[in-house]
């Protein structure tokens, strides 16, 4: 039987995942690799690392009892999106790429903005330029390490440049490319209007494709040594949003994903191009040819979860170990014991700043309502609810901008933890469901080479098949009451403190 691989280069590790011509899951592993943060609100991440990171996984994967190398017909590519990969003209890494959640570009957005003009770029790019996209790092790296811009030749999405080393070929495809800021969203094209205006040169750019296109094929050396037969086709894939959505099935009218992994995102098909002209959230190219997305992004949403884990949870990092489970779960349950609204505390999760909707690099994170009385438990509750009331947040446009929000399917590590989908349920004020395969973008990535070698007919038919509903969890009316009440006050807050930001973030500089 045939099998097909997924490759996802995420922010905390290169996941690998195998399916067979019926979309099921046969095999899976992780690497983990390491994330630099050389100053505040500063992230990169080595090439380097992502390439053994990958090797690794693929190695792991393919020593799954009945998965062999020999059977893979096909490999999907998806990751992280935004971060720049700079080659020199002998294809070598020139620095560290700048990550996705990097806040240092906030001149560089302005820059870019008044050059082009606000309007312009959301008629072309349909997204106000953000410090999280690709283009404003170009720029930083231009004004702040010029030896180094003048040294360009080539400009890749992380995921991209894995293609570079398992093909030799140059490409992306329309999903990611969309969130480069250099992009024509409406026309699925790169803007050369754009990426001239701003002094870059079309050729640092590869050829951008649909996602389920084949854009490759697997080098032979690379494929001996990685234990893949040669010429294995290599299709576009997608960011790892859009990929993710595939995994998840969000390839009609009215669906909507929210995903709580390190970032939070609610993703909602669209048939036609929608934009918000007040740039909240981002409209792209969807992974399922000639369709977009809407979606709304948290910087900070599992990731706050995981950086309370991380320095103050070492007691239940503990019992976990002692209990063999996982220190979130302990965490959760520990959370299930606090009534909603955590007796007045409140939490706004902006760690790594903003972006949906307030686009904001200076905004920092902040427990309201703090008291003698609170506890870890009531703490780790709030973070929770904090983190879905920002992603409630994203509904509110989503819905403004007249785009239907029918079914809600909840993915990434938040979707895990019961406590948290009641929670998503309450605030939302909509049921909830679970997927069967909950490896969002590296199922999806494989699901893509499954369509490019015509494994299925199209990306639908694929999503039909393979794609399966679990659980549901419906708001509980008592809870969404009270909810009603704390997310106007978290919505609040924000606005009368913005300008606090702001000040400590010039105290810093």
């Amino acid at each position: 039987m045939k099998h097909y691989m997924g490759i996802d280069i995420g922010t905390t590790g290169c996941k690998v995942l195998v399916v067979d011509e019926n979309g099921t899951l046969v095999a899976g592993a992780l690497a983990e690799y390491p994330l630099y943060t050389p100053r505040p609100n500063w992230a990169e991440q080595d090439p380097a690392d992502w390439w053994e990171g990958t090797k690794s996984a693929i190695s792991k994967a393919l020593s799954t009892p009945g998965v062999s190398g020999e059977n893979i017909a096909g490999i999907g590519l998806t990751g992280q999106m935004h971060g720049s990969v700079l080659l020199d003209n002998k294809n070598e890494v020139l620095r560290r790429a700048i990550l996705w959640c990097d806040q240092r570009t906030h001149l560089e957005c302005r820059q870019i903005t008044e050059t082009i003009g606000y309007e312009r770029i959301m008629e072309i790019n349909c997204n106000p330029v953000l410090p999280g996209f690709q283009a404003p790092k170009i720029q930083w790296v231009k004004n702040n390490e010029p030896e180094i811009y003048e040294r360009i030749a080539r400009v890749l999405l992380p995921k991209d440049y894995i293609r570079y080393l398992l093909t030799g070929e140059f490409a992306t495809d329309v999903s990611d490319a969309s969130g480069t800021s250099l992009f024509d969203v409406p026309r699925r094209q790169w803007s050369e209007e754009i990426i001239t205006a701003l002094g870059y040169k079309m050729e640092w750019f590869g050829h951008c494709y649909e996602s389920p296109e084949i854009t490759g094929n697997v080098k032979n050396d690379v494929a001996r040594s990685l234990g893949l037969s040669p010429d294995i086709p290599v299709v576009a894939g997608g960011g790892d949003n859009a990929a993710g959505a595939i995994g998840t099935g969000i390839v009609n009218p009215g669906m909507v994903s929210a995903s709580l992994g390190t970032s939070g995102v609610v993703f909602a098909f669209s048939e036609k191009v929608k934009v918000d002209m007040q740039g909240r959230v981002h409209t792209f190219c969807h992974a399922v040819p000639g369709k977009w997305h809407v979606m709304g992004v948290m910087l900070a949403a599992g990731g706050s979860l995981r950086w309370f884990r991380d320095v103050l949870g070492m007691e239940e990092k503990n019992v976990a170990t002692l209990l063999e489970k996982d220190a979130y779960e302990v965490l959760s349950e520990e959370a299930a014991l606090v009534e909603p609204g955590c007796e007045g505390l409140v939490f706004l999760p902006y760690l790594t700043g903003e972006r949906t909707p307030h686009a904001d690099p200076h905004a920092r994170g902040v427990f309201f309502g703090l008291t003698l009385k609170h506890r870890k438990n009531e703490m780790v509750r709030a973070i929770m609810e904090g983190v879905t009331f920002g992603m409630r947040d994203s509904f509110e446009i989503i819905r403004e901008m007249g785009i239907p929000v029918g079914e809600v399917r909840a993915i990434g590590g938040g979707a895990k933890s019961p406590l948290w989908r009641n929670i998503q349920a309450d605030i939302y004020q909509v049921p909830l469901l679970t997927v069967r395969i909950d490896e969002g973008p590296a199922f999806g990535a494989a699901l893509l080479a499954a369509v490019g070698t015509s494994a299925f007919s199209g990306v639908e038919e694929a999503c039909r098949k393979a794609v399966k509903t679990k659980d549901q969890v419906r708001p509980n009316p008592m809870n969404v009451k009270k909810y009603e009440s704390y997310y106007r006050l978290y919505r609040d807050l924000y606005p009368a403190i913005r300008d606090f930001y702001s000040r400590l973030g010039e105290m810093e500089n």
